[in-house]
């Protein structure tokens, strides 16, 4: 009888001993059981406990390629610079809608700089084309997409039903027909904790963050992104047109150039609402054209939204409420009407329009907004402080690992945020 260790060589090589006479197809089949499996990716098994793992751009790159993947659990593991994959070269993850990357894509809060697409795709662009999964805590450094087609966006075409969550793209260059946004082209999904910077510019749904809002969520976003079209041409959004459609807690502060339908926040209103929102960029066009939004059909609607009357250059608008620049600095114009200023939303009194709580870096103790002396002053006020706990706001925030006392960990801390700016 033969015995596997009798067929391979010493340390398990794939090589007989000589002690036994194996037919040679059984041998090459037993020393392919035998050998390791070769790992996909950067390691990992697509598991939710265990994602593959992704280092390089081209690991990057071939997960377009591997559609029987679209299912799984990625987790990024380094920063990625994918400026060899130019024009067509990159694959875009996720097709359409029937064949949409559906699984678990965690950025693990690195970036990816300088996705360049060149196409003549109809539908579906951006470093993702179709997502009904889940994306979050990815960043993406100068984007640069065109696509003659719809449905385009730096990080996405389209989210179908999906997520977004405490995603960003900085100094995008976003083109393209219809459904045009600086991150999302078109979005049926949840959106959450992002923004976007740069220039979009498309045909009709134009938006610096999304263009086109249909069953969909926006929360607690922002865009800082100047956007040109001209149909449906918004600051944060192009047009939502689903009752279902939610513009909350979010902001825009890019100069906005429509024809028809036109606003600092959204172009158009169909259905749904904003809530609680606010824009300050400068907005022109030619027909429905205004300071918050071009137009509110009868099932939309704006509560306690505002605009700057003087920097957009409207004083109307069929949305919101208007306001001059020192009104949109001064905090009571907003909790007057209930936003909230504890949770969600932070200023600078007098300073400042109002900006989202997450914005603020770790380390920022005192306005203005940024880590600075002023803030270096704060922290040295509680140099070596002990009995720092929850009842004391853990020694009003410079306690940041919560040991109980300011040291030298605080301190080092303080250093690796020092000259952040807001995001």
């Amino acid at each position: 009888m033969f015995s596997l260790s009798d067929t391979l060589g010493p340390s398990g090589s794939c090589k007989p001993n000589g002690k036994g006479k194996m037919p040679y197809f059984v041998l090459l089949a037993l020393c392919f059981f035998y050998l390791p499996a070769q790992a996909q990716y950067g390691g990992g098994t697509g598991t939710q406990n265990d994602p593959y793992l992704i280092r390089t751009a081209e690991q990057m790159n071939a997960i377009g390629a591997a559609s029987g993947d679209w299912n799984k659990h990625f987790q990024l593991r380094a920063d990625i610079d994918l400026g060899e994959y130019t024009g067509t070269a990159y694959n875009i993850i996720g097709t359409d809608a029937e064949q949409s990357f559906h699984g678990i894509f965690d950025g693990n809060d690195h970036t990816i700089s300088n996705l360049s697409l060149r196409t003549t795709r109809q539908w579906y662009t951006g470093l993702f084309g179709c997502v009904s999964g889940q994306i979050k805590n990815l960043g993406l450094i100068d984007p640069d997409v065109f696509a003659q087609g719809g449905k385009v966006g730096a990080l996405l075409g389209d989210l179908n039903q999906g997520s977004l969550t405490s995603c960003y793209v900085e100094r995008a260059r976003v083109s393209g027909g219809n459904y045009i946004g600086g991150l999302v082209g078109s979005t049926s999904g949840r959106i959450t904790y992002c923004y976007s910077t740069g220039t979009v510019s498309g045909n009709n749904y134009v938006g610096g963050l999304v263009g086109y809002v249909t069953d969909s969520t926006v929360n607690s976003s922002y865009s800082k992104a100047d956007v040109t079209g001209n149909l449906e041409v918004g600051g944060l959004a192009g047009m939502t047109t689903d009752e279902a459609a939610v513009l909350s807690n979010s902001y825009a502060t890019g100069s906005v150039n429509g024809g028809t339908y036109a606003g600092g926040l959204v172009g158009q209103i169909e259905r749904g609402r904003a809530y609680e929102c606010y824009s300050t960029g400068n907005v022109s066009g030619n027909l429905y054209v205004g300071g918050f939004t071009g137009y509110v059909r009868v099932l939309g609607g704006a509560t306690h939204c505002f605009w700057d009357t003087q920097t957009s250059g409207w004083s109307t608008s069929p949305g919101g409420t208007g306001k001059t620049t020192v009104e949109m600095q001064t905090i009571s114009t907003f909790t007057d009407v209930g936003w909230d200023f504890k949770d969600i939303w932070t200023i600078c009194d007098g300073m400042n329009y109002p900006v989202l709580l997450w914005q603020i870096p770790t380390a920022d103790f005192r306005c203005p907004d940024g880590v600075d002396f002023i803030d270096f002053a704060f922290f040295a006020s509680h140099w070596l402080d002990d009995m720092c706990n929850s009842a004391n706001s853990y020694c009003e925030g410079t306690d940041f690992d919560h040991s109980g006392s300011v040291g030298f960990t605080d301190l080092e801390i303080l250093a690796d945020n020092w000259l952040k700016g807001i995001r």
